[in-house]
């Protein structure tokens, strides 16, 4: 009995058996499939990755070769400016030295003018005194107080009065005088004594330079009507004059001051024509630049209204 119940539970579990092997045998042709395509996508990988660390490789090398190839540019360019520096630095140095040794002479040739000048305005001064000594000598002296003037033999004539300055003042002097009161600031003698230089030497080199400094003292001392007045002196009676230019430029300021601010430029542009090479001129440019105006010139008068 024991038997036929172990045969029949056998022959019941035969098919399960057969069909739990057969699910088994698909898992393991799955599983074998599986790792087949795993190892095709490693292979694939592998493949892909060798092809990909050429590839940078090939990349790196390339840009070596680029950075090779530039920095011998580079070092072709430099050397090429180096070499133009070298044939052009020359020639301009030689050039510059060359102007340097210009100005200085220029600067020399400029001082010996000034210097000739001064020594030509010292003669012309000594020259007036000579003048004034020979005219004193020639003018008799005045009848003493109280004589009768009518004797001799004009009768009724007068006898005629001393010219020239008085005596013991020299041109020299005055003007020196002058001048060194200009320069420490003792405006009110060195106004007297520029007046006497013009009353009294009037003709001589630095006659010029006198009514320039009386003009100059007028402008620094805020007195713009009689610093106008003084320049428009230099301008009328001294058209050669020493001063001239400066003059022209101070009487353009004295207008700036006085609000006459048309007339400065006017003034500003006829100094650019008249005297287009000197520091006045220049002086003047920069001026209307100032302005906001053009420094074209334009004809103008002398005379501002």
């Amino acid at each position: 009995m024991r038997l036929s119940r172990i045969v029949l539970v056998f022959l019941l579990a035969t098919p399960f058996a057969f069909g739990a092997s057969k699910e088994i045998q698909e898992l393991q042709r799955d599983v074998a499939m599986l790792q087949d395509q795993v190892r095709t996508m490693q292979k694939d990988f592998g493949d892909r990755l060798i092809v990909l660390q050429t590839q940078v490789q090939n990349t790196l090398d390339s840009v070596t070769r680029i950075n090779n190839q530039m920095s011998g540019m580079e070092r072709v360019f430099n050397d090429a400016m180096k070499q133009q520096q070298q044939g052009v630095v020359g020639p301009v140095l030689a050039v510059g030295q060359k102007l340097d040794q210009m100005s200085e002479d220029f600067r020399a040739v400029r001082e010996s003018v000034l210097d000739m000048n001064t020594r030509m305005g010292k003669l012309d001064a000594k020259l007036a005194d000579l003048q004034n000594l020979v005219n004193t000598i020639r003018t008799p002296p005045p009848p003493p107080p109280g004589s009768d003037t009518t004797g001799g033999s004009n009768p009724g004539q007068p006898t005629p009065a001393q010219s020239g300055p008085p005596a013991g003042v020299s041109a020299d002097t005055l003007y020196s005088n002058g001048y060194r009161d200009w320069t420490t600031k003792k405006y009110d003698l060195a106004i007297q004594e520029f007046n006497e230089y013009l009353q009294y030497f009037p003709t001589t080199l630095f006659a010029s330079n006198a009514q320039f400094y009386i003009g100059d003292i007028y402008y620094r001392t805020d007195n713009y009507p009689k610093a106008l007045e003084a320049f428009d002196a230099v301008l009328e009676r001294y058209l050669d004059g020493n001063k001239t230019p400066d003059a022209h430029y101070m009487k353009a300021l004295t207008l700036l001051k006085m609000g006459r601010n048309d007339a400065a430029a006017t003034e500003f542009r006829d100094i650019i024509k008249r005297y287009p090479d000197t520091d006045p001129a220049a002086q003047a440019r920069a001026r209307l630049r100032e302005m906001g105006l053009s420094v074209s010139t334009t004809s103008s008068r002398r005379k501002a209204h």
